[in-house]
């Protein structure tokens, strides 16, 4: 388990280190992932995406853009670094006590951080963690995103789409869409919860900007 943990360190600075000979400037902050987080998303990855692995990754197809809700970059991390979820959000712990989290978060500046590798698991979009890379933006509907966190998004999306060969790009309130189709892997058919981040007006602006990339939104 120890070298689990070392490869995927190992995987992180490798990857962070690309992403600055890009010109793209990305703060390594990286959340706690434990040996029981390992251990969890493995058996998330089983039990909802019906996937037995040996180690917590992903094959990215998918970016999913987020919002917080609120809070700053620091209050989100501390958030996203706990390995369970708290005991306020019943609706998800009864189907894992793992926490949610996501692979960026994007600050109202537009400053990046990578809480973790891009090909590491994180629970952030029901049905498609397996195949999705999370960026949470700092912002919520009273505090609509700004300008800045458009054009970080865009970047971090062009950057991650060569790198990993991404072929949708969503909001998370677009991911339903896909509960017919065959990228769509939860075992529970009532397990969905309904959501309004990161916002139409925001996904608009941003793929506008990255409209060359011929990015899909639906199956």
């Amino acid at each position: 388990m120890i070298r689990k943990v070392v490869f995927a360190l190992f995987l992180f600075i490798l990857n962070l280190s690309s992403a600055q000979n890009s010109g793209l400037k990305i703060i390594n902050k990286p959340i706690s992932y434990s040996a029981e987080r390992i251990q969890l998303s493995l058996e998330y990855l089983k039990e909802h995406h019906g996937l037995s692995q040996k180690t917590p990754t992903i094959v990215p197809k998918m970016i999913v853009l987020h919002y917080t809700a609120g809070g700053t970059v620091e209050s989100n991390y501390k958030y996203f670094n706990k390995t369970h979820l708290e005991s306020a959000r019943n609706t998800l712990k009864k189907q894992s006590t793992l926490n949610v989290s996501s692979q960026f978060i994007i600050d109202r500046d537009g400053t990046i951080y990578q809480l973790m590798e891009p090909t590491q698991f994180a629970r952030h979009t029901i049905g498609l963690n397996y195949c999705a890379i999370g960026v949470e933006n700092i912002g919520s509907k009273k505090q609509p995103l700004t300008e800045k966190q458009i054009e970080a998004n865009a970047e971090l999306v062009r950057y991650l789409t060569k790198k990993y060969k991404i072929e949708y790009l969503i909001g998370h309130s677009e991911y339903g869409i896909f509960r017919n189709s065959k990228l769509w892997k939860e075992s529970d058919p009532k397990y969905f919860t309904g959501k309004e981040d990161p916002g139409k007006d925001f996904m608009t602006k941003v793929r506008k900007q990255v409209v060359d990339l011929h990015l899909k939104d639906k199956p």
